[in-house]
């Protein structure tokens, strides 16, 4: 095999001493000008590659920081690192991605496998547990950074980062009943696991402010049999779970779904037999991802901002990792809009 260029062996070739190309490699001190260009060129002809490991032991940071999504086929997580991957870049940081696949014994496996690889700190960005909140406490109490994105997680130097989910659930069923409709369904979650997702939770609160009684018949998630806790809602899952309320003797005049993905299944199965979108059944669904409004019908749904709470995570993690002393909790919680368009109302222009 062939042996990796050292500092010494640069040093040996330009007849310098390493100290000289040490500063030339970390661009640090004064080296005449001549000198500094035959380093340069001895190190690309040897392809010297600096050793991160070494230089960030010395230097007790790596430069490198983990985020922790749940499912990369989410169109949120894609969009959460790209907002992180922007931050980090114009800072000289490397990023590492990992997929906890919504398994809490996986997500686990993450937490230690960034940790055993030093990360600088780390971005979590999955559904909260109880098991994954203690891993989350060992690693604080290892004094790792970390920042909770739209995961509930509350620790004094923790900060955190959501949009305002709760009231784009409200908001997305308002609209329904402001259109009249009183039987709402809703697909992407059963009502037992639905206490942490809190746009449903902004659709439970929402009918019962009006009177409207909460029915569980038409509340569906994940086909039988396989139901588990909540991962990323697909549009199979809207798909099936719109197909089972079709089949109810009375089904929904509205859906309000999971996610746009789960939309455009429960749209789907609509039109399959023959029923049309909004003047059967109207959909709604969350997050307005760049499929959403060239849908047919367009798609009425909730914006957040996705990649904004990526950028304001990896900012909050650089601030607390080059702190010089343990930061208080940092809180930011951003709005969502409603963008109104055909699948509820015939006709409309995007408000």
């Amino acid at each position: 095999m062939r042996k990796t260029a050292t500092l010494a062996d640069i040093a040996a070739s330009v007849g310098v001493t390493p100290m000289t190309v040490s500063r030339v490699v970390n661009e640090s001190g004064y080296v005449h000008a001549d000198t500094r260009q035959k380093v340069l060129r001895v190190m690309q002809e040897m392809n010297y590659r600096r050793n991160g490991l070494a230089r960030g032991l010395k230097r007790q940071r790596t430069e490198t920081i983990g985020l922790v999504v749940g499912d990369v086929a989410n169109p949120f997580a894609a969009e959460v690192i790209r907002g992180v991957r922007e931050v980090l870049t114009a800072r000289g940081y490397t990023m590492f991605v990992c997929v906890s696949d919504q398994s809490v014994k996986e997500e686990a496996e993450a937490f230690e496998s960034l940790a055993d690889h030093r990360v600088d700190g780390m971005i979590v960005a999955t559904r909260a547990s109880r098991k994954g909140n203690a891993h989350l406490m060992t690693l604080l109490d290892a004094n790792l950074p970390v920042v909770a994105l739209g995961r509930d997680f509350n620790h004094p130097h923790t900060d955190f980062v959501s949009a305002d989910h709760f009231k784009g659930g409200c908001d997305a069923t308002e609209h329904l009943i402001e259109l009249g409709h009183r039987r709402i369904g809703f697909i992407g979650i059963k009502q037992s696991y639905g206490a942490g997702l809190k746009r449903f939770q902004g659709y439970l609160e929402t009918l019962r402010k009006h009177g409207i009684k909460v029915n569980e018949d038409i509340i569906v998630g994940r086909r039988k049999g396989t139901d588990q806790a909540p991962g990323y809602s697909t549009e199979e899952i809207g798909y099936e779970g719109m197909k089972y309320l079709l089949g109810l003797r009375k089904p929904p005049s509205a859906v309000f779904a999971r996610n746009d993905f789960t939309a455009l299944g429960a749209i789907s199965a609509i039109k399959q037999i023959g029923r049309r979108v909004p003047q059967d059944v109207a959909i709604v669904g969350f997050d307005d991802v760049p499929l959403a409004s060239h849908t047919s019908p367009p798609l009425t749904t909730v914006f957040q901002p996705t990649h904004e709470q990526g950028r304001i995570a990896a900012e909050f993690l650089l601030r607390r990792i080059e702190a010089v002393q343990n930061l208080p909790r940092a809180e930011r919680v951003l709005p969502c809009k409603l963008i109104i368009r055909e699948s509820t109302v015939s006709g409309t222009e995007s408000t």
